[in-house]
């Protein structure tokens, strides 16, 4: 490694310990505000360190990554049952798994989806098909029920097991994500947004006029008044779920995330998730080095809609409902924002990001700084302005540290030590650099 290189280097790591002894305050006064055990809070900044000082170190990571899936476990049981802690603790794992989907698309594969919010929606939709009333004529009229417990098996409609919707959320969403991606086999960058934004909103408008549209003598969807109550997530050999006792659903959220960090890091490192950062550096070159374009493009939309899909299905019965609105353009942009905040194709930066916007979205803008307008004069709800709060939050971002909270590697090597723009790319560094890239 040349000189420059080493000195730039040391300054990088410079920087960054000062911004992690920065953080710790932030992270204690924010924890304070959320609810949350300040505890835990120091035990979650600690982990980050370690995590971010010895991130050369593979045998630190991974264990870093068990002692984080140990400390979300232990963390329910230090809070109150039904505080406001858990709620938006729970509401963020699901974030966490929906953009841990789009950062398959979008960080592995390099395919820009504005229209993730179709996944969600067709998630919600498969758990309000399945785990209600909506088809009251299913069973004759006495409704048709597969592995739950009472009262939704004497219900009209149709109640099937929570386990046995979410299979089938996955191969409607992956289904759904493969046909969005036959369109963009043959376009690139923002052809590809706009083709995923149009499909965003098709799905958009089904779901609000799919009262109109009848299969069978029943409705597609309910349109704008929504499908509601969902049920309640019923496993084997456990009580049904309840609306108030919140330890439950935190950790079907937290499993679900974990299975999605398994299958994130066991893709990345395959020869599926190699051919995926092959076609985000060059396609041209991917292509002549034989990755079959179509398989790979495919497989990465219908990996990442999956993910959508069951966290789709998770909220609409922890939400009890199914509405119309909460398939907008926004949330597609609201995730995409996870992804860039925590570090685009950094798996650790995704979910970094997707907690840190999910508790400003839900805890911090309406319940903490909501009412700081008024304190100076001024008169406005703070969360009417949640995305332009975001926005300049992504900008600060692009300027200080437009590599992500927790950078990927080669993201890292390009944006802040720049290697890989020297004699290859004709960018003014030394001849050194591309034997250092390699390395």
């Amino acid at each position: 490694m040349s000189a420059a290189a080493t000195t730039l280097r040391a300054r990088v790591e410079t920087r960054t310990l000062i911004v992690l002894v920065i953080a710790l305050p932030v992270i204690l006064w924010m924890a304070s505000e959320i609810e949350m055990n300040l505890f835990m809070a120091f035990v979650l900044w600690a982990l980050i360190v370690v995590r971010t000082v010895l991130h050369d170190n593979p045998v630190v990571v991974r264990g870093t990554v068990v002692a984080l899936v140990v400390w979300a476990i232990l963390l329910p049981f230090l809070q109150e049952e039904g505080g406001g802690f858990l709620e938006d603790a729970t509401l963020a794992l699901a974030y966490t798994s929906f953009a841990l989907g789009l950062n398959i698309i979008v960080g592995f594969a390099g395919l820009l989806d504005l229209g993730y919010v179709a996944f969600f929606a067709l998630g919600s939709l498969t758990a309000g098909w399945f785990m209600s009333g909506f088809f009251s004529g299913a069973g004759g009229g006495e409704g048709f029920s597969l592995l739950v417990g009472e009262p939704a098996s004497t219900l009209p409609g149709i109640h099937m097991n929570f386990l046995l919707v979410i299979i089938i959320a996955v191969v409607i969403t992956t289904i759904a994500g493969m046909l969005i991606g036959l369109p963009t086999l043959r376009l690139r960058g923002d052809y590809i947004a706009i083709v995923t934004l149009a499909f965003g909103e098709i799905i958009g408008r089904v779901v609000i006029n799919g009262d109109e549209i009848t299969i069978g003598g029943e409705k597609l969807t309910n349109g704008r008044q929504g499908i509601t109550p969902v049920d309640k997530i019923d496993l084997p050999f456990l009580e049904p779920f309840q609306s108030l006792e919140l330890r439950p659903w935190y950790f079907v959220a937290l499993a679900i995330v974990v299975i999605a960090l398994f299958v994130n890091y066991r893709l990345r490192d395959s020869r599926l998730g190699r051919a995926w950062i092959a076609l985000r550096e060059d396609e041209v070159a991917a292509a002549s080095m034989g990755v079959p374009l179509v398989k790979t493009k495919l497989l990465a939309y219908g990996t990442g809609a999956a993910f959508g899909g069951v966290a789709g299905a998770f909220l609409a019965s922890y939400l009890n409902t199914v509405n119309a609105d909460q398939f907008a353009f926004s949330f597609s942009i609201f995730v995409l924002a996870m992804v860039i905040l925590g570090g685009i194709g950094s798996i650790e930066g995704v979910v970094l990001g997707a907690i840190v916007l999910s508790f400003i979205n839900n805890n911090l803008i309406p319940d903490v700084f909501n009412d700081y307008p008024s304190k100076i004069g001024l008169d406005f709800d703070l969360t009417e302005l949640s995305f332009g709060i975001f926005g300049f939050l992504l900008v600060i971002m692009m300027v200080l540290r437009p590599q992500g909270l927790i950078p990927e590697r080669r993201r890292k090597m390009e944006l802040v030590e720049h290697i890989g723009t020297g004699a290859t790319t004709g960018v003014g560094a030394d001849e050194e650099t591309p034997h250092e890239a390699r390395a």
